[in-house]
């Protein structure tokens, strides 16, 4: 029977549930607050320059992601540039060079190790015990502890732990390893660098601003299949009505709610709904702890190119060199030649500079580790922080799930737990997209069982 929903959010998970509920028939009304879809990835106009709140790789491993691209009548392959797994330093910086050829999984991540330049015999021994250790443990830790002790206790080198592991855990989790989940670091490994598949260990970088590569496409289904998306439409309150249906502020009623926000707005919603089955799930929201995410933009002159898509860079905040990653942004979209984007995960620290000083810091950390001074004078820069860009993903950290507690709400977002822990995620794209889907699945069976009979 087809039914009436109300997703509140338009954020990756709350376009990727209502993606579901229109694709199994049902009647969907998508609420955002905002005049733009994406969430916290999503287009921004600085200056009649259109960029993306923050720079992202995804994986190949991201399979939801891809898979609702293509259902929404996206080629991936237009808007996505595929590489293969890689952690590159730029020449002469002290790092290292570590490529995967496109050969079947594992041979191609053997033959990257062997073939790779900055890590002596002793790293790369390292690097095949922890991995072989691993795949023994079937990529499972049932008791967790930070990142530091898990390579702490598999010997790891200070090498490969600087230039591999300390920047793959911040970029994945972003969360420092002194205080990052290792079971959910492990997750990660295993979807990717674990993966049978080759292919999910591919880096995959949106050359389209992130609102268009789903967000928007998601909209246009919706809308395709009958459904409604409101932008500009803030949501201030939700009420249960005595048959079982939901109500929104004013709106008419629907048959169930999906509160896709962020954790802090989704806590101030459920506060409000004053039923005490939510309590436990509203606490483990306030519990969690922000992690901010910058992201600066250098504009150079058109010419300006570099020698690969993207660079690792070793982050050294004692000499102010802040940045992890630099992107090229000319070599995923023509229309944006000459700018460099340098992500900063983790940024609490990095943020306090100010944003003029720390914007100076990063293009004078790019002009010495890529041996070009002329970078050290942008034509302009511009620096997004996201403060509350992820949870902080500490060790055994309580999270809720996607049911709420009552019959027809339901949580979507990054920050959900899947019901297998050892499945979880960190708040990533494809965690708010797996989210998205699993709550448009619980929302339609609770909100089936649920119903007060008339």
């Amino acid at each position: 029977m087809k039914q009436r929903y109300a997703v509140i959010g338009g954020g990756w998970a709350g376009c990727a549930a209502a993606m579901e509920l229109t694709r199994a028939g049902h009647a969907v009304t998508v609420f955002e607050a905002a005049r733009t879809l994406g969430g916290r990835a999503r287009r921004v106009e600085k200056d009649n320059a259109v960029l993306d709140n923050g720079q992202h790789i995804l994986l190949g491993a991201y399979t939801e992601t891809l898979r609702l691209i293509k259902l929404a009548g996206q080629d991936p392959r237009e808007l996505i540039l595929t590489l293969p797994l890689q952690m590159r330093y730029p020449p002469g910086a002290g790092g290292m060079d570590f490529i995967a050829p496109r050969l079947p999984a594992p041979l191609h991540l053997a033959w990257a190790l062997l073939r790779a330049k900055g890590l002596q015999r002793a790293d790369k021994l390292s690097l095949m015990r922890f991995s072989t250790a691993m795949r023994w443990m079937g990529w499972q830790l049932y008791n967790d502890c930070t990142v530091s002790e898990l390579l702490q206790r598999f010997d790891q080198t200070d090498t490969l732990c600087r230039l591999m592991w300390h920047p793959l855990c911040l970029a994945a989790l972003n969360t420092p390893p002194g205080r990052a989940s290792a079971r959910v670091f492990i997750n990660v490994l295993r979807d990717s660098l674990g993966a049978r598949r080759r292919s999910a260990s591919d880096m995959l970088i949106p050359k389209a601003d992130l609102s268009a590569v789903l967000p928007d496409a998601a909209a246009r289904y919706v809308e395709r299949h009958g459904g409604t998306v409101k932008l500009g439409a803030k949501v201030d309150a939700i009420q249960a009505l005595p048959d079982g249906r939901w109500q929104l502020d004013e709106a008419a009623s629907f048959d169930g709610v999906i509160v896709a926000t962020s954790s802090v707005q989704a806590a101030a919603l459920l506060q409000g709904v004053h039923d005490a089955r939510l309590d436990t799930v509203i606490s483990q929201m306030q519990a969690f702890t922000p992690e901010a995410i910058s992201t600066c933009y250098l504009q150079y002159d058109a010419g300006v190119r570099l020698d690969l898509p993207f660079y690792a860079l070793a982050d050294a905040p004692d000499s102010q060199h802040w940045g992890q990653f630099v992107f090229d942004r000319g070599q995923l979209d023509s229309s944006q030649a000459g700018l460099l984007a340098v992500v900063i995960s983790a940024s609490g620290d990095a943020a306090e500079q100010g944003h003029a000083p720390l914007a100076q810091a990063i293009a004078a950390q790019l002009a010495q580790v890529l041996q070009r001074p002329a970078l050290a004078q942008p034509l302009w820069s511009q620096l997004i922080t996201e403060k509350r860009a992820t949870f902080a993903c500490t060790p055994d950290l309580a999270r809720p799930g996607n049911a709420s507690g009552l019959p027809g709400l339901v949580l979507a977002g990054d920050y959900t737990a899947n019901d297998d822990r050892t499945q979880d995620y960190p708040a990533t794209i494809e965690a708010a997209v797996r989210s998205g889907v699993a709550a448009a699945l619980a929302v339609r069976a609770g909100s089936q069982t649920g119903r007060t009979p008339k």
